[in-house]
Parts: C-alpha cells; structure tokens; sequence
C-alpha cells in the first residue's frame, strides 16, 4: 500500500518539484508558508493539473503526463480534509458525511454515516447544521466525511490550523487514534514542526517547490542536511562556520571554537545547535579551559512561556544591549529558577554530539 507521487508545477513564485513515496504510516510535509504543501496535495486530489510526471496509488495510476492519463478528482478514492472543513452550510452532520456516498443504496449508506458518527464522537449532532457547531465538532465532521468514502488515500491539510490550544491537543490525540486503524494511504500537511512529529514517523520537508529532506523524523531532526531545512525543524542558533586543521570548527559568529562529533565529507558553511541543546552551568567547573566546547556567557534577555524560558546569551563577554547575543538557549522554569539568582558568568556547554554541521 502505497501512493508515489512525482511530478513538476509552475506556480506563481516557484516551481513546485516534488518526488517522495508514502507509504502505510502517516508521512508529514512540513514547510513555510509559501513552500508548496498546499499545491502538492491539491495535484495528488486532482483538483490541479500537474505539467508533468506521474502519480500512483497503490498500483493504480492517478496521473501520468506521457501517457495522458488523468483520473478526474471524484474517481481517485481520496479524502481531503481541507484546513478551513469546506463543509456544506445547507446540510446536516449526517448529509455532509454521506456526501461522497450517494452511489450507494441506503442501507450501506447509513451504515457508514452510523459508523464514522460514532467514531468520530458526533453521537447526537447528525440533525444539526454547520453552523451550530463549534470549531472542533466541524473538524470531526470534515474527518468523518472524508473517511466515509473509505479512501485509499488521506490528505490532511492543516487539519489543526483553526483550533484553539486545547481542542488541537485533543482533536490531534483523536486523529493519532484514527490513523492507527486506518489502512490507507496518509499525508499530513503541517508548518507546526512539533505536531508533525507527534503525528508522523517519516517527514518530508520542502522548501521552495522543492524536496529538502525525507526520511525517518529523527534523522532529519539529528541532521538536517542544510540551513533552511533547519530552520524549517526549529533550529535558532546557527553561526558561519570555517573547518580547522586539527578537526576543530571555528564558529565565526559566535567567536569561539569547537570540537564535532558528526563526520563532514561537504564543504562546511554553518554549524548549528539547536535551542534545548544548549546546556548552561551556573556553578563553575574545575578547569573550564581543559573543557571541551564549555565557555563562559552572559545573560542578554530572557522571554518566558508557561512552562518554559528563552535565555539569550552572549559568549565570552557581558553585552552592550538585550539584543547583543550569540545564542538562544530553552530551560524549564524550575531550572531556570535554580540558578536565575547565581552571580556571572555562567557556563554555557555546546556538547559535541549534539552540534551539527551543515553544507553551503
């Protein structure tokens, strides 16, 4: 089971060349605004026309170019749940479900609204209208619609993006559950690198119409192979970078020098850490000269969530203002609060297995 997907877009600003394969488990696009999310899932539907290349579905040829083969997008045996729902204002919970299912004698037709209303925990709100319902009972609604036609393959565009904190929380909890069981083929589009994580196990992350990465998250995470795909995952502290004789990397921006763990065959631009990486010891070591990649730094300014603290701090001198800082670094208020009151300098600690290196 699987959807192949390759194909090539001139669209308004770029042009949109993707290739990647997904297969049982739900595969994530993540990327900006703008990087071409949208569009892919859009040509996968068939409500865009590629300019060329191919698309197949579980064996089952969507779109080829050269062959002029273009399954119109209500035959494809896709669900797409759009970020806004699309419901339809005029119909009811269940009428919106069984949309997709008018080719069906009622009885399999009922059986299937039945089935996808309880699944989706809509027990009640069949006879009700869109508009009666809040973000998060649409959402299950739209889910439920595009799983009733019991798709081959699930597009998810930003299933997410119109909920607030705590319906998102529950909603992507619901969806985890629903995917586990689904046996198709799914893609979830997200700019929120965190809930394509938890959602996914394998990432494609484009950038530009383009493929920047693919694979297993936790690789990419570990090693992203350039900037913009770590900026894309969340990195924040990145520095120019220069290779030294002995394996050394200096970092220019930072003004100090480091020792790396990660073997580098291209030639090296940047290297990066990323924020909750970043290890700060308030009390002194025994010898910080003779320790690797330990340096002593200051605090510029800090910026603070519920549970968490933004320190940005500047290396090896005190700073001139709050925006005077080489790095970012993310503690836990309850470690924030250990040592907030301790005198400086700090120790800030760049462990060598956790900087990665990255091409030009």
């Amino acid at each position: 089971m699987s959807l192949e997907v390759a194909i090539e877009k001139n669209v308004p600003g770029f042009r949109l060349a993707v290739k990647f394969t997904a297969d049982g488990a739900p595969l994530g696009l993540l990327g900006p605004s703008g990087s071409g999310k949208t569009m892919t899932l859009r040509a996968i539907a068939g409500l865009e026309t590629p300019d060329r290349g191919r698309i197949v579905l579980h064996g089952r040829v969507l779109f080829d170019s050269e062959r002029r083969i273009d399954v119109p997008a209500r035959a494809r045996s896709i669900g797409l749940l759009f970020r806004n729902y699309a419901l339809f204002p005029h119909l009811t919970v269940a009428e919106n479900i069984a949309f997709g299912l008018r080719s069906l004698q009622d009885i399999e037709r009922n059986r299937r609204v039945a089935e996808q209303i309880a699944a989706a925990h809509l027990d009640g709100l069949a006879g009700r209208y869109p508009a009666t319902l809040s973000g998060g009972e649409q959402q299950r609604v739209a889910l439920a619609r595009a799983l009733a036609i019991e798709p081959a393959a699930l597009l998810l565009d930003e299933p997410f993006s119109a909920l607030d904190t705590h319906l998102r929380s529950a909603l992507e909890r619901q969806l985890r559950e629903t995917l586990a069981s689904y046996r198709g083929s799914t893609l979830f589009v997200s700019h929120n690198l965190e809930e394509a994580y938890r959602v996914c196990e394998k990432l494609v992350v484009l950038a530009n119409g383009n493929v920047a990465a693919q694979g297993p998250k936790e690789e990419i995470f570990r090693h992203p192979p350039t900037l913009e795909v770590a900026r894309v995952t969340g990195c924040k502290n990145f520095s120019r970078a220069r290779r030294l004789s002995d394996g050394r990397v200096e970092a220019l921006d930072w003004g100090c020098t480091l020792r790396v763990a990660q073997e580098f065959a291209k030639p090296l631009e940047h290297v990066a850490i990323r924020a909750h990486h970043v290890r700060i010891h308030p009390a002194r070591k025994l010898n910080l000269e003779n320790s690797a990649n330990v340096f002593p730094c200051w605090l510029a300014a800090m910026t603070e969530t519920p549970f968490r603290v933004t320190l940005d701090l500047r290396i090896a001198t005190p700073p001139a203002s709050p925006a005077d800082f080489h790095l970012q670094a993310e503690v836990f208020k309850q470690e924030w609060e250990s040592f907030r009151n301790l005198p400086q300098p700090w120790e800030i600690e760049l462990a060598a297995d956790r900087v990665f290196l990255l091409p030009d």
